[in-house]
């Protein structure tokens, strides 16, 4: 029997051809190797339970609401999946904004954090959305697929994290013109500075990259070989 991680390796019938081991010395490092070497963790492109890894996290999630640009439900559930890579960059996000507690000005004193509106997108509902508006600078085409098909992108805004009140930020979810572009400068300074903060995070903090048309919209870039996927089992 053989148990590999990336820094353990152990072959059993090996350690029992070293005659000058004794049988407890060969049964520890068996139990050992179990212990750390046999346990398999998640992938990077494995979708996993954002909740299951940023518990503090807040979601709302529009797509399993009609509150969004279809006007309809789209989502048969409100639970929010990401590539586990993708989730892990995220939380370093959440928790970079939890130790902000002063920003413009105001006292926030359990900091900031993160509000989602959509994570991994099931592909069949990328069809849905390219027939109502099959327009590539505000939808995927789903016959090339998204990194929301992939698990690796994330809309989302800022809240104060004690009230749950969102900043305020250029526009609402899914508004489709130059307001909620990322170079649309006739805002308050106050919803730039918000803007600019959440950019700055998620590019330099978790490796996301922005989207130029959508300032709530980031996709993780460590996504090539993230497949495109439908529902997971649930």
């Amino acid at each position: 029997m053989a148990c590999f991680s990336n820094k353990y390796y152990f072959d059993t019938k090996e350690i029992q051809m070293k005659k000058h081991l004794t049988p407890i010395y060969i049964f520890t490092a068996f139990i050992f190797a179990l212990s750390i070497g046999c346990t398999t963790g998640p992938k990077p492109a494995d979708l996993v339970l954002v909740s299951d890894h940023i518990p503090d996290i807040e979601m709302d999630i529009k797509y399993a609401t009609d509150d969004n640009f279809t006007s309809s439900i789209l989502y048969d559930t409100a639970l929010c999946y990401l590539a586990y890579e993708t989730a892990q960059q995220l939380k370093l996000v959440q928790d970079s904004l939890r130790n902000i507690k002063s920003f413009q000005g105001t006292t926030y004193p359990e900091g900031l954090g993160i509000k989602i509106w959509d994570g991994f997108r099931p592909i069949s509902v990328q069809f849905k959305m390219w027939e109502i508006v099959p327009d590539e600078n505000y939808v995927a085409n789903p016959h090339k697929g998204s990194s929301h098909n992939r698990g690796a992108a994330v809309d989302l805004t800022l809240i104060d994290f004690a009230t749950k009140k969102e900043l305020s930020m250029p526009t609402t979810f899914d508004y489709f013109g130059p307001p909620a572009h990322h170079d649309y400068d006739s805002l308050s300074t106050e919803v730039l500075q918000n803007r600019r903060l959440l950019k700055e995070l998620m590019e330099q903090v978790g490796g996301f990259s922005a989207y130029q048309m959508e300032w709530w919209h980031y996709s993780y870039t460590g996504q090539e070989d993230f497949p495109i996927r439908d529902w997971p089992e649930r």
